[in-house]
């Protein structure tokens, strides 16, 4: 029996519904990249928000990049819409795309939407182990028809000319999280930023135009869109922060990285396909990653023969 991918006519239209979420938007990547390797003729759209718009910018792997609206996915006339997000909004715009097939993981809900139901990625991959994001969504292209290859590194483009860049070698901090629970004390992140000083790094602390970095303004701080963030990461040395969608940026590029995890899954969410190292609190202590020791990420730092 043909698979998905088989059946699609040349020149097909595929939709993928991402919606949102920094990590995710960049873990999508490596999945767009095989899916256009083994079928370069088809013509690509990710419908996202436009506040994760300029991850996908640049990426020579799609043809289009849409807010996720039901009005526009209709316009685009997929012939394949694949739900990568597997909320109700997405479930329901699934279900009017119009497309001939409407694939979606099985776990999800409104399982009636879809009529291709992708399995777990274990049995896609053949594994039994907890898998990383990046092979979860890439399982999914697997099982529509795509050889089953090794999955590349994440992949983003940077945009245009970035603020004045420091002198050379600098490393880029992320010291901020969408949560509490996931970000490490500000104090020792300045630990981290003055022993770097001394190694020869330049610090430079990142955030978005919102984040308040004030707590980090003995240093460069740059509070800038994600697009000049590609280009920041882009000829970065090192990258040190808490788990969040600048650490998956920076893998992207290959820059050497440590992160930090406090209730995050380091097998599921950790740096892919670039050197570096988690650090996590010793034995998933009470205290969450306020709990990780100043010591432990020195000790990172130096495994990856950064000067501490």
């Amino acid at each position: 029996m043909d698979s998905v991918l088989e059946c699609l006519p040349r020149g097909s239209r595929v939709a993928i519904l991402r919606l949102r979420s920094l990590g995710d938007c960049v873990l999508t990547t490596p999945a767009l990249d095989i899916l256009k390797r083994f079928r370069g003729d088809l013509h690509l759209a990710v419908f996202v928000e436009n506040r994760f718009r300029e991850i996908f910018e640049g990426n020579p792997d799609l043809s289009e990049i849409h807010p996720p609206e039901l009005a526009a996915l209709r316009r685009f006339r997929p012939q394949l819409c694949l739900n990568f997000h597997g909320g109700t909004r997405s479930a329901w715009m699934t279900e009017l795309s119009g497309a001939r097939y409407r694939a979606g993981f099985g776990h999800y809900r409104q399982q009636f939407v879809y009529n291709v139901h992708i399995p777990r990625a274990q049995e896609t991959l053949h594994l039994d182990r907890t898998v990383h994001t990046a092979e979860h969504l890439a399982s999914a292209i697997f099982f529509l028809g795509a050889p089953i290859v090794e999955i590349p590194r994440a992949k983003l483009v940077p945009g245009g000319p970035a603020s004045p860049t420091p002198e050379p070698g600098y490393a880029v901090i992320h010291a901020l999280a969408a949560t509490p629970e996931k970000t490490w004390p500000a104090d020792c992140f300045l630990a981290i930023a003055r022993h770097l000083a001394q190694s020869g790094l330049s610090p430079v602390f990142i955030g978005g135009p919102d984040d308040d970095l004030t707590p980090f303004r003995e240093y460069r701080t740059l509070q800038v869109s994600l697009s000049e963030v590609k280009s920041r990461l882009a000829t970065a040395s090192l990258f040190v922060g808490n788990d969040s969608g600048p650490a998956h940026m920076a893998a992207a590029f290959g820059v050497p990285s440590v992160v930090i995890f406090g209730s995050g899954d380091a097998a599921i969410w950790g740096p892919w396909r670039t050197t570096g190292e988690v650090v996590a609190a010793p034995g998933g202590g009470s205290g969450g990653i306020g709990d990780v020791p100043l010591a432990h990420v020195l000790d990172a730092l130096q495994r990856l023969r950064v000067p501490a």
